[in-house]
């Protein structure tokens, strides 16, 4: 019997610990990454994607949280709506994708996925810890993606 391999998140835009290219960020069209997911876990009910700076200033920035996403979504598109899905609102107080846009030096940006038992039965008003809480006790997988960006000017 084959092991079950590790949930991966990867991006074709970029690679583990490279840079994410200015088009992604606040210096470019501020859209979203192409991602790709694979080895999702049998029994996984829904994904949640988390987007966070921990190198941000005033501690931890969320840039991006989706979750409800279909345990048979292999990809996310560059600059996706993302039907039957929900957005939570990120430390800008939007419910959308807000590009990294560090104040000085290069910060790590965190793409976290997680295979969840169950959905997520929380309004798009939730913020990052609202999201942490509910998922507490349901996460049965998580992956990473980091990349890097440091901004223009």
């Amino acid at each position: 019997m084959q092991d079950q391999q590790e949930m991966r998140l990867t991006s074709p835009a970029f690679q583990e610990g490279q840079a994410i290219p200015e088009k992604y960020t606040c210096d470019g069209e501020n859209v979203n990454p192409p991602l790709t997911i694979a080895y999702v876990p049998p029994g996984t009910k829904s994904l949640a994607l988390v987007i966070d700076d921990p190198d941000a200033p005033h501690g931890t920035f969320t840039h991006w949280m989706v979750w409800n996403l279909s345990p048979r979504q292999e990809r996310i598109e560059e600059n996706a709506e993302l039907r039957e899905t929900v957005c939570g609102k990120n430390s800008w107080g939007h419910n959308s994708y807000g590009g990294p846009c560090p104040p000085s030096g290069t910060h790590h940006y965190h793409f976290m996925l997680y295979a969840l038992d169950s959905t997520l039965d929380i309004s798009g008003n939730s913020n990052r810890e609202m999201l942490a809480n509910a998922m507490e006790d349901h996460i049965i997988a998580v992956t990473q993606l980091v990349g890097l960006y440091s901004k223009k000017g």
